[in-house]
């Protein structure tokens, strides 16, 4: 990890902390020795289902230990996660997204170091884990990596006559078809902020070099001028009108009339979302199947002139971490969760993409299978540029891109507050 963005994102913590134990107190966990707490954002079926399942096989397994799980939307428990950091009273067991996030929470001495007591789990999942590692130890352990991409209705597509994309100028055109044929184009859950800062995130993946990406992630330096032109191939985007209406309050993921809702229930042909989309879709249809078997998958189409390369990805995982002085019964808990039975479970749910080798073959959606050989082939896969740069510079960045979609700003004004955070956080 690299420094300055450590330095950084510590700073951010310590300064919104208000108990002691945010910067490195003794109190950051939440239950005794025997009751392990465990926060997750698999809110709906069949996740919700199986993590319920794991944790009373757990139980079963070490008698006298009691696993307090708590599920909640993924825009809850960050929320929720972002108190628990600023107050030190964080749970047991908890999601960790990596890059500058890690290595604040790392450097406030909130999270624990695994890499001794999980060497095996370690070892097994291999590369994967270079995400969450900081100064060479890792402090947690990733469960599901994987990219974004733009999950589309075959039948929808098939009844306007359109094929997947693979540029941006052939994306607006499928859009047009689509709406020619009476099917809404897109959804998408800009009320949440982060669905429509991938759109952003994604068009800097193509407009900019991996060198330049790179680069600034290093220094937070963003001359470049591949940055204004992300905005502007997203605002001329936008101005086509290929979302939703309403999009800019629609939240993401939380019901039938959420970004994903509206696809799973075929109000729209298509949505940018995650690696997780079929699972979560499958928890907003009455017969619990999303899609189905109508679910397809395009990458994020190239820009025509762009010096980034088309086959990149934009992507990221989440990633099981122990609080510090949370009961070591908690760190079997996590090593548990990446055995290969959770894994394959979890992959058997379509719950997203396993890290753990012996478990991708279980995967049991085909397109989901498919985005394996996607994530593994990739030249690079950039992580979430909110995680990479750290709050601070991601905060103001999302920001910044949701009032672009808005129209309230510009390529520029986005450019001009990620600079702006970066320089004041020193």
């Amino acid at each position: 990890m690299r420094k300055q963005t450590r330095v950084a994102a510590l700073a951010l913590v310590c300064a919104t902390a208000t108990l002691t134990a945010a910067c490195g107190g003794d109190d950051t966990a939440a239950g005794d020795d025997n009751t392990i707490t465990w926060w997750h954002n698999s809110n709906n079926e069949p996740g919700k289902g199986f993590y319920e399942k794991v944790a009373a096989d757990f139980e079963d397994a070490n008698p006298g230990v009691t696993v307090e799980v708590t599920a909640m939307a993924h825009e809850d428990m960050v929320d929720n996660l972002a108190a628990a950091f600023q107050s030190g009273d964080l749970p047991d067991v908890y999601m960790e997204r990596g890059g500058g996030e890690l290595a604040a929470h790392v450097d406030a001495g909130l999270t624990r170091d695994l890499t001794d007591d999980a060497a095996d789990e370690i070892e097994a999942i291999g590369g994967s884990v270079a995400g969450w590692q900081v100064d060479d130890r890792t402090y947690a352990l990733p469960f599901s990596v994987g990219v974004v991409g733009v999950w589309y209705n075959r039948d929808e597509f098939e009844a306007a006559g359109v094929t997947p994309p693979t540029t941006m100028s052939e994306w607006e055109q499928v859009n047009d078809d689509l709406k020619a044929a009476g099917i809404a184009p897109l959804s998408l859950g800009a009320g949440d902020t982060w669905p429509a800062a991938h759109y952003w995130y994604y068009a800097a993946v193509r407009t900019c070099s991996q060198d330049v990406l790179t680069q600034a992630v290093a220094d937070l330096d963003f001359a470049d001028p591949c940055f204004v032109e992300a905005g502007e191939v997203v605002q001329d985007f936008v101005a086509t009108e290929p979302f939703n209406k309403g999009f800019l309050a629609t939240p993401a993921q939380e019901g039938a009339s959420s970004a994903s809702g509206l696809l799973a229930t075929g109000k729209v042909a298509s949505e940018m979302q995650g690696h997780w989309e079929p699972g979560v879709m499958q928890g907003l249809t009455d017969d619990g199947e999303g899609l189905g078997d109508k679910t397809g998958w395009f990458p994020f189409p190239a820009v025509e002139g762009g010096a980034g390369d088309p086959t990149a990805a934009l992507g990221g995982g989440d990633a099981w971490a122990v609080s510090e002085g949370a009961p070591d019964t908690a760190v079997d808990l996590v090593t548990y969760l990446l055995s290969e039975d959770v894994q394959r479970g979890f992959a058997e749910n379509d719950m997203g993409l396993p890290t753990l080798p012996s478990a991708t073959d279980a995967i049991s959606d085909p397109v989901l299978a498919d985005l394996i050989e996607v994530r593994d082939s990739a030249p690079y896969v950039q992580l979430y540029f909110d995680t990479a740069f750290g709050e601070s510079v991601g905060g103001a960045m999302n920001d910044a891109i949701a009032l672009m979609f808005a129209g309230k700003a510009t390529p520029q004004d986005v450019v001009d507050a990620m600079q702006q955070a970066a320089d004041d956080q020193g």
